[in-house]
């Protein structure tokens, strides 16, 4: 029986980070000593001061229990995020899980989502890369634990349910049980898990589910954000440091961190790659059609496909 799945992401969780970092800072690079310490403050001073003003990272979240326990399993969210602190802009792409695409040291074109499973974030920023022509090296990996616990600490999610949901699967891991009523309301951690791995009843089927899931996003973002929430900034570590794996560096997290308070949550610019579903040898796929996505990629990651297109002409 297929699985059910979940899309999401903080934004916030760049401040968690920031201040995790904050602490092993404090608790282990000053316990080297003043003179380590000097090195450290200087060389972490100049990285904040110098560098781009915005990153660019591939957010993946995976149908497990663990992030550290991921190993050959499939992605089911794909989402490229952008902040830039000069704008306030915060850009989010979504890459259906069927995508097909090209992974390096596979013969055959295949589902994007498989990248994981041959060889982890790594070859899933690749797979990326290669697909929409941009400069990518950063990725941060989620488990949906994190899910429900960020929602629960900051006091559920308010977003509109469009429709009735109900839905069981008793042999799924965790096990799903699937009961929402349509309209307005408040959703814990248990009621968000489920609006968020809910699959049937969508016109438009998957495409259907990323606008909904973007929706919440955006929502869940506002909502952790907020001064509020300060005070859960303990809980949010604790639950930051179980639930995600990623490759960008602390002090670069801080320095973006730093900048959470002007990032413009209400302009956000969120969009799905544009394309069609297309039966190929019996299999489902999700075919991008390649001049939309071209020129979407140019208004959102315009920076970065620029960055690519120059280091492509000096390598030929």
């Amino acid at each position: 029986m297929k699985k059910t799945f979940f899309r999401t992401f903080f934004i916030s969780l760049i401040l968690f980070s920031a201040i995790w970092g904050g602490f092993i800072y404090k608790t282990v690079i000053k316990a080297e000593g003043e003179q380590g310490e000097y090195q450290y403050k200087e060389t972490f001073i100049d990285r904040l001061i110098e560098g781009k003003d915005d990153i660019t990272f591939l957010l993946l979240g995976v149908d497990s229990k663990d992030v550290s326990q991921t190993s050959g399993i499939r992605t089911d969210t794909m989402m490229l995020c952008r902040l830039d602190t000069s704008t306030g802009e915060i850009s989010i792409l979504s890459i259906p899980r069927d995508t097909k695409a090209r992974i390096r040291g596979r013969k055959y074109e295949e589902k994007i989502n498989h990248a994981h499973s041959y060889g982890g974030p790594e070859l899933s920023v690749k797979a990326v890369k290669d697909l929409l022509g941009i400069d990518l090296e950063y990725y941060v990996k989620v488990d949906y634990n994190i899910v429900k616990e960020m929602v629960d600490i900051i006091g559920g999610v308010d977003i509109y349910v469009p429709m009735d949901m109900k839905y069981s699967d008793p042999v799924a891991d965790p096990p799903l049980y699937i009961d929402l009523k349509k309209g307005y309301q408040t959703l814990d951690g248990d009621k968000a898990l489920q609006f968020l791995r809910f699959r049937k009843g969508y016109a438009d089927q998957d495409l259907g589910r990323i606008r909904a899931q973007q929706e919440f996003m955006k929502a869940a973002i506002e909502k952790a954000l907020r001064p509020a929430n300060i005070v859960n900034i303990p809980q949010m570590i604790k639950s930051y440091y179980n639930n995600v794996e990623t490759n960008i560096p602390l002090d670069l997290i801080m320095k973006f961190a730093v900048h959470a308070k002007s990032f413009d949550t209400e302009g956000m610019k969120m969009a799905t790659l544009p394309g069609h579903s297309e039966y190929i040898g019996g299999v489902s796929y999700f075919i991008p059609d390649e001049y939309e996505t071209s020129r979407l990629v140019q208004s959102l990651f315009a920076e970065q496909r620029a960055v690519n297109i120059i280091e492509n002409e000096q390598v030929y």
